[in-house]
């Protein structure tokens, strides 16, 4: 479809022997056209096994996958002048500038030498790396290191670039430097299909989000729409004094079954369905109780909670795919 950038259907691969556990199972995805996907799971659930394959990089054993529109296996040389790829580790000469890691690519990417650099200077300034001068990039920051290794990414200026993990390692100003330059260029058109464990990174950058667990998605939707599967908002209430956390609970206007307590924090937690209501029933509990409370707050899931709700708090570790 002319509105689709990567369609999956049935993927599927297998490390090693018929006994071997699948790092994808019958996988299945479909990432609109100038949109962020992101694709969420624990280690070794087949996130990068299948950005591999739809770079190209490796083999599936079954199913139906394309790239901008060519399939991966008859039209490998097409998708692969179409996409870019940043992956978990850092693709960089630590020796050369900014300038001349880009101008390597380009000529590693059949570009003449004047194209090369005109496009280096475009790319530097781009991802706001023009002061860098001939400065070697082992003196860069964790977050201009990432950002040059994303430009060199788009040497050719890709339709679908795969981001595999790309703010690993770094500290919130690094990850947030990268995540600009994402929403940059989406905004310029292309597609970006993400890949993380950061649960807060999906929540800022992506349209859509996919789960992926056991080499199978096993939800996906906008992030307002994943929240929902874990029973919709909560009202959070922490009380001054723990000692009135029993009463609160037997008062307060909230199906008991949805109620946790956490007696360290003096939390009471509950699950919503109507989120003012439930404020103002609270609210006015408490002051006819003479119940003092610290703070009331409405709040919708987090990512991690669907994440763990879903997989099941599962982070285990496939080392077959990791060593691949």
């Amino acid at each position: 479809m002319a509105d689709t950038a990567i369609t999956v259907e049935g993927a599927r691969k297998t490390y090693g022997g018929k006994r071997a556990a699948p790092a994808l199972d019958g996988l299945g995805l479909e990432v609109a056209r100038g949109t962020v996907h992101g694709v969420l799971g624990p280690n070794g659930a087949g996130k990068t096994t299948l950005v591999r394959i739809l770079a190209t990089l490796l083999r599936p054993d079954g199913g139906r996958i394309e790239v901008a529109g060519h399939d991966v296996l008859t039209e490998a040389r097409a998708v692969r002048r179409r996409i870019g790829l940043l992956g978990q580790h850092a693709a960089l000469d630590e020796e050369l500038g900014g300038r001349q890691n880009l101008e390597l690519f380009g000529r590693l990417h059949r570009l003449g030498a004047r194209h090369a650099r005109v496009r280096a200077d475009e790319l530097l300034e781009r991802f706001d790396l023009t002061g860098t001068g001939r400065k070697p990039v082992r003196a860069y920051s964790g977050g201009m290191r990432r950002r040059l290794d994303l430009a060199a990414s788009l040497i050719t200026d890709p339709e679908v670039l795969f981001l595999d993990e790309p703010t690993t390692g770094l500290d919130p100003r690094g990850r947030a430097e990268v995540w600009a330059s994402v929403r940059s260029l989406v905004g310029g058109g292309t597609t970006v299909l993400l890949t993380t464990q950061y649960l807060e990174e999906a929540d800022q950058l992506a349209e859509r989000v996919s789960v992926v667990d056991h080499g199978r998605v096993v939800a996906d939707g906008t992030p307002d729409d994943l929240k929902t599967l874990t029973g919709g908002d909560r009202i959070d209430i922490v009380l001054r004094d723990a000692g009135h956390l029993g009463a609160a609970v037997a008062l307060l206007p909230l199906p008991a079954a949805a109620i946790s307590v956490d007696a360290d924090r003096r939390l009471i937690s509950a699950r919503v369905t109507d989120r003012m209501a439930a404020l103002s029933g609270v609210v006015h509990a408490l002051e006819a109780s003479g119940i003092e409370a610290a703070d009331i707050a409405l709040r919708r899931p987090t990512l991690d909670e669907v994440f763990l709700h879903l997989t099941g708090g599962d982070h285990r570790t496939d080392r077959t795919e990791e060593a691949v």
